[in-house]
């Protein structure tokens, strides 16, 4: 776990000397300019949030399987990390939108989505705290987050992809690679330390979540 942490402040700190040291990693395009400074954070961050509801939903299938109320607890922890970080990809995109397209929100298919998302998620944890009885909380959300896991690909991937989209250009950048790539080698450098650093600060996230789950569940217990 120190490993862990430790990589995840050693990169992000590095990410973050290099996001405001270094020149704007898209000033070429439209999105570009110094909001572009943004990339290094914006893009990992929402990544990582679907690889956190990716990992909530396979823990709901595990405990369907199992019924142990530790998968629960994973599952219902993944995906809290899961609405911080899409939360947070909102809040990186909109300040990033309002230098490039000169509003906070343009009605753009992945601002949508993601926004859909979150207010996915959001319900989803009103519901399970609305709900008393542990069996029937820890069923419902486990079904509630395999179907989460099942949208969130079309929501994060596809349906962006069928609509005309402000966020073209930049696609552009994060989805090539190899010798055709348009990203820099600095750039990317930095792009990918941010991703390895973010997916370690979930893992420090989760471990840390599900040990004050684990507490939480105790004294509940304890009381009953």
């Amino acid at each position: 776990m120190d490993l862990i942490k430790t990589i995840a402040i050693v990169s992000l700190s590095a990410v973050a000397t290099a996001a405001f040291t270094s020149p704007p990693p898209l000033a070429a395009l439209k999105s570009g300019g110094e909001a572009s400074r943004l990339f290094y954070f914006h893009v990992p961050i929402a990544q990582v949030s679907f690889l956190s509801f990716m990992v909530a939903a396979i823990y709901a299938i595990v405990y369907l399987r199992k019924r142990r109320a530790d998968h629960d607890h994973s599952a219902a922890t993944a995906a809290e990390i899961g609405l911080i970080f899409s939360v947070v990809a909102l809040i990186t995109g909109a300040l990033w939108a309002k230098q490039a397209w000169g509003a906070y929100w343009n009605w753009d298919p992945r601002q949508l989505f993601l926004f859909a998302l979150v207010l996915f998620y959001g319900a989803f944890f009103a519901l399970r705290q609305a709900t008393t009885n542990s069996d029937t909380k820890r069923r419902v959300s486990a079904v509630y987050l395999i179907f989460g896991g099942a949208i969130s690909p079309f929501l994060f991937f596809v349906l962006p992809r069928l609509y005309r989209s402000l966020h073209e250009d930049a696609n552009e950048v994060v989805m090539s690679a190899g010798p055709q790539s348009t990203m820099s080698p600095q750039v990317a450098t930095v792009f990918v330390l941010s991703i390895v650093g973010f997916v370690c600060l979930f893992i420090w996230m989760f471990k840390l979540g599900l040990a004050a789950s684990r507490m939480e569940d105790g004294s509940d217990s304890g009381r009953e």
